[in-house]
């Protein structure tokens, strides 16, 4: 019998995180959510994330539940017996718990930027004659659903088929190598260009898998230029990018 490969990553982004991914993605105002809508994109990461086998925490369960809840609320006929003025939301809970989150987030990113000025993390290379190597690219911490987005628009173009992953037909080992090769003796590589050589839709997940492990691993570094702009992987060991 064969033995499914799984992987589990450390994901630090919860439910939230991916609620608040969808609603700057889709532009929307926060205090007006298309639930239903939201609750479609938020089923496709999930469903997503199972193909890729990555271990999906029960808060994201719990909120899938929560979103179908309040979209079949919205469903219902208003109570003709109550003023339109008192009728109740069943989103403003949810709203709330959200903007709650975000204020924490922004909070915490302001923490970050501040222990980053400290720390320097990032160095500066001397200067150079070359028009080239004087530009800088500022480039920004990338979390797990910006990377699922850039991924599914790669998975989208790729032709459908039958997935099994197993130890057997999934060479995770060889792609992470594969991609420590490509960006030996570099300072970055785009995101796509991992997937140059993947044309079928198991050699596009055996390679993301394969560049989930290595960020888990400390190997390799994300970041994106802006939000929602181009990704980057990024050489520790030769990285002199500035951070932004």
């Amino acid at each position: 019998m064969e033995q499914i490969y799984n992987i589990k990553i450390p994901v630090f982004e919860g439910p939230f995180d991916l609620l608040l991914h969808l609603i700057r993605e889709n532009k929307i105002d926060i205090y007006d959510i298309p639930i239903a809508l939201i609750t479609s994109q938020y089923l496709e990461y999930l469903e997503m994330m199972k193909e890729l086998n990555l271990e999906i925490a029960g808060d994201f369960l719990v909120m899938a539940a929560t979103l179908i809840h309040i979209k079949s609320r919205l469903l219902l006929p208003p109570d003709e017996e109550t003023p339109v003025e008192e009728q109740e939301d069943p989103r403003a809970e949810l709203v709330q718990r959200l903007l709650e989150y975000q204020r924490y987030k922004e909070a915490a990113v302001e923490l970050k930027s501040k222990e980053d000025v400290w720390i320097r993390i990032f160095h500066r290379e001397p200067p150079s004659d070359s028009a080239e190597d004087e530009k800088e690219l500022y480039l920004f911490d990338v979390n797990l659903f910006d990377l699922l987005d850039a991924f599914k628009k790669l998975l989208d173009k790729a032709p459908p088929e039958v997935i099994s992953i197993t130890k057997e037909t999934l060479t995770v080992k060889d792609r992470m190598s594969m991609i420590m090769e490509m960006i030996e003796g570099q300072e970055t590589v785009r995101f796509e260009d991992l997937f140059k050589d993947g044309i079928t839709r198991i050699q596009l997940i055996v390679t993301f898998v394969a560049l989930l492990e290595l960020i888990r691993l400390g190997l390799i570094r994300a970041y994106q230029e802006r939000q929602f702009g181009n990704i980057w992987v990024i050489n520790p060991e030769k990285q002199s990018i500035v951070s932004g």
